[in-house]
């Protein structure tokens, strides 16, 4: 193996320890900013060598690319999983606003990993086409989600793309803006009329 030649583990103990990596490493990035942390910092984090970090790294992007792949659903978009229930048992609305409540609560969660990574997507490609093919895919997955459940209507993946892109300004403005003067109430209410008229 050369001096730079990145690993793929292969035993069990090995794989633990470079999914600690990025699960320190990519907290650790979000918490102080990508540009504020080292290599150093995140071994010492993870509790393992600098070395040891670069057998399975190149540098410390590619320590927050594998980050985003691994907390993408929980950061940007709510998996179709934990809803597929709710449609059957509500009307389209209904099944919407349990969409907009797991985002809301997703946004919450990975607030500043959120945050960071919006600020990475102006600055770096490689994250932007993720996040870009991300937004894709959630779009094609929704589209297709839909068509199973019945519903055909025309231009349906623009209108999807449409509607999350309601959904993501909707959430940022609840979790991160909180205008004193709006009511998110009436906001949630007004973002789901307009799906459902989109999508009906």
């Amino acid at each position: 193996m050369g001096e730079n030649e990145i690993k793929e583990p292969i035993q069990k103990r090995s794989i633990e320890k470079k999914d600690k990596i990025i699960r320190y490493g990519f907290d650790l990035i979000c918490e102080k900013g990508y540009y504020n942390t080292n290599t150093a910092e995140i071994a010492k984090a993870a509790g393992v060598s600098t070395g040891i970090v670069y057998r399975y790294f190149k540098d410390k992007h590619d320590i927050l690319l594998e980050g985003i792949r691994l907390y993408a659903d929980s950061i940007f978009f709510p998996t179709l999983n934990n809803i597929d229930d709710e449609f059957q048992k509500t009307n389209l609305k209904e099944f919407f606003r349990s969409m907009i409540n797991e985002f809301i609560e997703n946004h919450k969660l990975s607030l500043v990993a959120h945050e960071e990574i919006m600020a990475m997507v102006h600055s770096d490609k490689e994250i932007a086409d993720f996040y870009h093919q991300y937004e894709l895919n959630s779009t094609k997955n929704i589209v297709e989600f839909l068509q199973n459940k019945g519903i055909n209507k025309k231009n349906l993946t623009e209108v999807v793309h449409i509607s999350m892109g309601l959904v993501d300004n909707l959430c940022h403005e609840v979790v991160y803006h909180k205008h004193n003067n709006i009511d998110y109430n009436n906001m949630i209410e007004l973002v789901l009329d307009t799906i459902v008229h989109l999508i009906q």
